[in-house]
């Protein structure tokens, strides 16, 4: 397979990146050694914050049609990894009293499973099928977080092209829309696997702070946790400015 990120897959590289945050999991908690869970009221305070700064905190779907159609100031992208079952419950509620849409990434092959890669982290239940269709009914974007949730720069290329294309099958079967997203499970990304997403048909794809490819299909986030107030959400979007200027 080739190593050379193709065209597509660097598009939109000269403009700055979208605002994007990055979560995991929304619940009450008294044990996070990974750093992915965020109180439910620590989430109700940050899409306040969202709202009170002129910002709305929208689906990267919806984020890159506005980018498209040069329209995309004020709005902020929501992702969420895993597809933990609190999206559904804790998540999707709060989105809705505070006018937010967001993505879900899901783990195709684990659905109604739980963590079992946070081999040291309390465990935590996947949304099932019926959830993942529930939320997307309610308008929330489902992406795909691939079908284990590996690391895909170590797998070969039989068994990428799965983690990429076979998982976005399912997920549309399940959600009843399309796939237009993919995220990278631990943030591991490479040009060879970058390729192959955007060569399987995303629109796009998510990855973290700092990756060693970034482009369309691997967009930078930022991460937000459980000890993000007001003061250190606005250093992180200070931050992204600041690192967007060209």
């Amino acid at each position: 397979m080739t190593q050379t990120v193709s065209r597509r897959a660097w598009e939109d590289t000269a403009r700055p990146f979208p605002y994007v945050l990055m979560y995991h999991s929304v619940a009450v908690h008294t044990r996070d050694p990974y750093l992915v869970t965020v109180d439910p009221r620590r989430f109700e305070q940050q899409l306040r914050w969202l709202r009170r700064n002129g910002l709305r905190g929208v689906s990267m779907r919806e984020l890159m049609l506005a980018r498209r159609d040069g329209d995309g100031r004020g709005l902020v992208g929501l992702t969420f990894d895993d597809g933990y079952a609190d999206f559904a419950h804790n998540v999707l509620p709060a989105l809705r009293r505070h006018g937010c849409t967001a993505t879900v990434f899901v783990i195709a092959g684990r659905l109604g499973g739980h963590n079992e890669w946070d081999a040291d982290g309390p465990r935590k239940q996947l949304m099932s099928a019926d959830e993942v269709r529930w939320c997307a009914e309610a308008g929330m974007e489902i992406g795909s977080h691939g079908l284990l949730h590996r690391k895909l720069s170590l797998v070969d290329d039989a068994e990428l092209l799965a983690e990429v294309a076979e998982s976005r099958v399912l997920l549309r079967e399940v959600s009843g829309q399309d796939v237009d997203g993919f995220c990278y499970p631990y943030g591991d990304v490479d040009p060879r696997v970058v390729n192959l997403v955007a060569a399987a048909g995303y629109d796009y794809g998510c990855a973290i702070w700092r990756s060693e490819v970034s482009g369309r299909h691997a967009l930078p986030r930022t991460y937000v946790g459980d000890h993000d107030g007001p003061l250190r959400l606005l250093a992180k979007r200070m931050r992204h400015r600041f690192t967007q200027q060209r």
